[in-house]
């Protein structure tokens, strides 16, 4: 006679094989946003690892060759490897993107809290300036900032960062309002904290919770725009490898060389869209709506 295990199957199984979808869920996109983070934070730390060619070096005998085993995306106009280009321009278009960010974000910071924290009036002022900023195309503001105090990567974070500062400056002043008004706020006044106390404890670090998913999704707007920019002729100049720079470059061979274009939009994109995918999975995260 045997004696048979009455526990419930259910009990018997892992964890993983009762709930298969709770820890081994794929994530087609996100995997390849991360994998392409990867190829570029490679491609900005050891772009000599990946790229064959120096971005610069001239060989007139290359000269528009298309895609193939030697040359993955062809060559240029100045038989310059295109694939090396691309890894090395990484680094310069990430730098600019990253430092748009970083600059819009301080000027968003600074006019959320002010119109959060100083009063009706100032609540007022700073709304109505938004308002205006937003009456007219991010990107356009950029253009003008660049046109006024000339072209070059410095004066293009600059207007980047001015160009996406509203739109971060709006969702901070939200966020800031919100956390004002929360309970534990409204116990730390009771308890008698100092405003200056009551801000640099309570308020900045729970109104900040979003800013890392602001500054991902920021970082792929950042380098469209900037490489849009470039393309016009008004960031780096070339012959550096920059991805904008380099469009502007091949758009006058876009019929005989498709190359010169279709590849690096298409790392632009990729890159675009990846930092997209990841915001969006950190902002799930944080909002609890993700396992």
């Amino acid at each position: 006679m045997t004696i048979t295990d009455t526990t419930p199957v259910a009990e018997q199984l892992p964890s993983v094989a009762r709930w298969p979808g709770r820890r081994l869920r794929l994530r087609p996109g996100i995997t390849l946003a991360w994998l392409m983070v990867a190829f570029l934070v490679a491609a900005v730390a050891f772009p000599a690892l990946i790229a064959p060619d120096a971005p610069l070096a001239v060989d007139p005998s290359k000269t528009l060759l298309g895609p193939s085993l030697s040359h993955l995306f062809g060559t240029d106009q100045s038989g310059r490897d295109v694939f090396s280009r691309v890894v090395y321009g990484a680094r310069e278009s990430l730098s600019i993107g990253v430092a748009a960010t970083i600059v819009g974000l301080a000027i968003a910071i600074v006019l959320g809290f002010v119109a959060g924290l100083g009063g009706r009036w100032a609540d007022l002022l700073i709304s109505r300036f938004l308002e205006i900023l937003f009456a007219f195309p991010s990107l356009l503001l950029a253009l003008l900032f660049v046109a006024m105090f000339g072209a070059g990567v410095g004066s293009l974070i600059i207007a980047v960062g001015i160009g996406s500062a509203p739109g971060y400056a709006r969702m901070i002043r939200g966020q800031v309002i919100a956390v004002r008004h929360a309970p534990y706020v409204e116990a730390a006044r009771v308890l008698g904290h100092s405003p200056l106390r009551i801000t640099a404890s309570s308020i900045f670090p729970n109104a900040m919770r979003p800013l890392l998913v602001l500054g991902t999704l920021g970082i792929g707007q950042s380098i469209v725009w900037a490489s849009a920019l470039s393309f016009l002729g008004l960031g780096a100049a070339p012959p550096a490898p920059e991805w904008g720079a380099m469009l502007a470059a091949g758009r006058d061979f876009a019929a005989s060389a498709w190359w010169l274009e279709i590849f690096p939009g298409a790392v632009i994109v990729a890159t675009a869209l990846a930092a997209t995918a990841i915001g969006r999975h950190l902002q799930r995260r944080l909002e609890g709506r993700l396992t």
